[in-house]
């Protein structure tokens, strides 16, 4: 590592469940966050400040100013900017070690395997159930773990899915709800 590196990640050097070897570890990974939202945004910032090597970020929104009070990844000067290109330039004025690789385009059945494909884990930070689905459906296929995230005002959960190893979201929520049942 890099004497820059070596001051950087000091904290994690100290703790030995992480220590030099898991920051190697960490530096060498590779994260696929879907959404740079409400919930990728601070995921994302706390990946890359713990040096994720590579973070890859899908999303096809566009910054707006209803946005900056909770997805803390852009700035008043990034609305009307692409979220993957802000998402980008913060992570990267954060943490010039990251790699960030931005995919402004909807996550679909055509894309999904070959983005999946590059990342070792799956950060699901998606805020409506077809992504949900889909991100599970192509985790089992790929193998892939994937933390999940939702939230809905002040209630949230986080949930860890290792595909053949434990119930994944489709396991545990067969069928999306009903059109209207969910609040948006």
């Amino acid at each position: 590592m890099t004497p820059e590196q070596m001051e950087r990640y000091s904290r994690h050097f100290m703790l030995r469940e992480i220590g030099d070897k898991g920051q190697a570890k960490l530096l060498d990974s590779k994260v696929l966050l879907v959404g740079a939202g409400g919930l990728g945004s601070p995921a994302g910032l706390y990946l890359a400040a713990a040096g994720v090597g590579t973070l890859g970020i899908i999303d096809s929104d566009v910054v707006e100013l209803n946005n900056l009070q909770r997805q803390v990844l852009h700035r008043t000067e990034t609305i009307g900017k692409p979220k993957v290109e802000s998402a980008t330039a913060t992570i990267k004025s954060l943490n010039p070690d990251v790699e960030v690789i931005p995919y402004y385009e909807r996550l679909t059945e055509d894309n999904v395997m070959d983005i999946f494909k590059g990342y070792d884990l799956i950060v699901d930070g998606s805020d409506n159930f077809a992504t949900r689905y889909l991100v599970n459906d192509a985790a089992v296929l790929a193998n892939k773990t994937v933390v999940h995230g939702s939230i809905f005002q002040f209630e949230g959960q986080v949930t860890v899915f290792k595909p053949h190893e434990g119930p994944c979201y489709r396991c545990m929520y067969p069928t999306p709800p009903p059109p209207g049942m969910v609040p948006g």
